[in-house]
C-alpha cells in the first residue's frame, strides 16, 4: 500500500513536470521559433520545418519572449492586389490635396463644371451642325446615284460613276462616325457630371474633417 502510494506521487510529480514545461513553452538558453501546424497545434523548436518556412511563425529570445513576428508570405494574387490598394490610396491622397489647394469653395468647383458642360454642349451644336449638313450633302448625292445602275434598273441605264460611288461611300462613313462622336459627348457629359459631383461631396468631407481638429 505504502509502495503504490510513492509510485503515484512519483507519477503525478512527473506529470507536473511535463505540464509544466508544455506551458512554459520552449526551453531557455537558445532562440527559438515558435509555428503552428496545418492542424492548429503550436511547435517550438531551433529550425522550422521546411514546409512551413513561408507560414506564420515568430522569434523568440532566450526567456521566451517574442522578439520577432514574421507574417506569412504573400502570394502573387495578395502581393498584387496590395500593390493596387497602395496605387489607389496614393491616387486618392493626390486628388484630395488637389482639391485643398485648387478649390476655395464649393462654388469654385460649380463654375469649372458648369464651363466644362458649356464647352461640351457648343462642340454637340456644332457636330449636330456638321451632321445636318452630311445628311443633305448624302441626299444629293442619293439623288444623282437613281439614274445610275444598281438603282436604275431600265435597260440600257449606265453604270454608277467612281467618283460619285467614293462620295457615298465617303460620306455615309463620315455620318456613322460623326453620330459616334456625337453619342461619346452624351456619354462624356453624363461622366463628367458625376466625376464632379464626387469632386464636390469629397470636398465637403475634407473640409469637414478639417473643421473638426
Amino acid at each position: 500500500m505504502v509502495l503504490a502510494s510513492r509510485f503515484a506521487g512519483r507519477w503525478l510529480l512527473g506529470f507536473a513536470f511535463a505540464t509544466s514545461l508544455a506551458i512554459a513553452g520552449p526551453p531557455a538558453g537558445k532562440t527559438t521559433f515558435r509555428w503552428v501546424d496545418d492542424q492548429g497545434v503550436v511547435h517550438y523548436g531551433d529550425r522550422i520545418p521546411p514546409q512551413y518556412a513561408t507560414k506564420e511563425r515568430s522569434v523568440l529570445n532566450a526567456q521566451g519572449v517574442e522578439v520577432k513576428h514574421l507574417d506569412a508570405q504573400k502570394t502573387a494574387e495578395q502581393i498584387e492586389a496590395e500593390s493596387r490598394r497602395q496605387q489607389e490610396l496614393f491616387r486618392q491622397k493626390q486628388h484630395d490635396n488637389f482639391l485643398i489647394t485648387t478649390y476655395t469653395s464649393v462654388k469654385d468647383i460649380e463654375a469649372l463644371r458648369d464651363e466644362r458642360l458649356q464647352q461640351l454642349q457648343a462642340q454637340r451644336t456644332a457636330a449636330e451642325q456638321y451632321i445636318d449638313t452630311l445628311h443633305s450633302r448624302l441626299n444629293g448625292l442619293q439623288s444623282r446615284a437613281m439614274v445610275f445602275r444598281p438603282y436604275n434598273a431600265k435597260k440600257g441605264a449606265r453604270r454608277m460613276p467612281d467618283d460619285l460611288a467614293e462620295d457615298l461611300v465617303r460620306t455615309l462613313n463620315e455620318m456613322r462616325s460623326q453620330t459616334e462622336a456625337l453619342t461619346s459627348k452624351s456619354q462624356e457629359e453624363t461622366t463628367l457630371r458625376t466625376q464632379f459631383q464626387a469632386d464636390i461631396e469629397r470636398y465637403r468631407e475634407l473640409h469637414a474633417a478639417h473643421a473638426d481638429r
